[in-house]
């Protein structure tokens, strides 16, 4: 866990088009990344800070694949893509194809790692930690697979094993942008359209169908950025 509190802005976007958030993201992103360009080519010994985020979001229904992902995951036409109302983006993350829409909370940390630690694996390992806390406020006993980037439930059981959470991150200068999209009401009925992450032996869940009843996804939001604080040592401010 980071030892140093630091201060995060906390901004819930509410329900917002794919596109239009991740031109949002780029903003906050390249400013980070502008600014510690300079931060190097001054002369003066002043070092200007950087501002970390992070973004609450629900998107409408929409399918976007990693640039190392694979367009075969992806099960649906054009004509397809109208029958279900979603859109599709190639985006400039790691990982393969996922889908997000809503009653899934999608979080986007735009974070300068220099302000907590310069290790990318480790910030997945800690934003998987963090859903996992949240799930366990609820009952739901999840964990990791080796090799597998994600939160998933029966993770002992290849045959059982089902993914609540996936992540994707892109990372340039220690500066982070896209994260999580985690399964809380989620129609589970669009991840039938694809190959989720590649990965064609194993199943998605939501917090809905493990406990059989919709969940309130305001209660989720406010447990998951508690836990945020407490694996990453920060402070949300709104």
């Amino acid at each position: 866990m980071s030892e140093v509190v630091r201060n995060v802005q906390f901004q819930d976007l509410g329900k917002m088009d794919y596109q239009e958030c991740w031109d949002y993201q780029e903003k906050l992103f390249g400013a980070s990344c502008d600014l510690k360009l300079e931060n190097r080519r001054r002369t003066d010994g002043v070092e200007l800070p950087t501002t970390d985020y992070l973004l609450f979001v629900e998107h409408p229904h929409v399918y976007t694949l990693g640039k190392s992902g694979d367009v075969k995951n992806f099960l649906l036409d054009e004509e397809g893509l109208k029958r279900v109302g979603a859109s599709f983006y190639p985006i400039n993350r790691g990982g393969d194809i996922t889908y997000h829409g809503p009653g899934q909370i999608v979080g986007y940390p735009i974070f300068d790692l220099e302000h907590f630690f310069t290790d990318i694996h480790k910030f997945l390992r800690y934003l998987e930690e963090a859903i996992i806390l949240t799930l366990a406020e609820y009952g739901i006993i999840a964990s990791r697979i080796d090799g597998l980037t994600g939160v998933w439930i029966d993770w002992e059981d290849p045959k059982k094993a089902r993914k609540i959470a996936a992540l994707g991150v892109k990372c340039s200068r220690w500066v982070t942008m896209h994260g999580f999209a985690f399964n809380v009401n989620s129609d589970l009925n669009y991840f039938k359209n694809i190959i989720p992450c590649g990965i064609d032996d194993k199943e998605v869940a939501s917090m809905h169908t493990e406990l059989g009843r919709p969940v309130d996804i305001e209660e989720v939001k406010n447990i998951l950025k508690s836990k945020i604080e407490e694996v990453f040592g920060l402070t949300l401010i709104n």
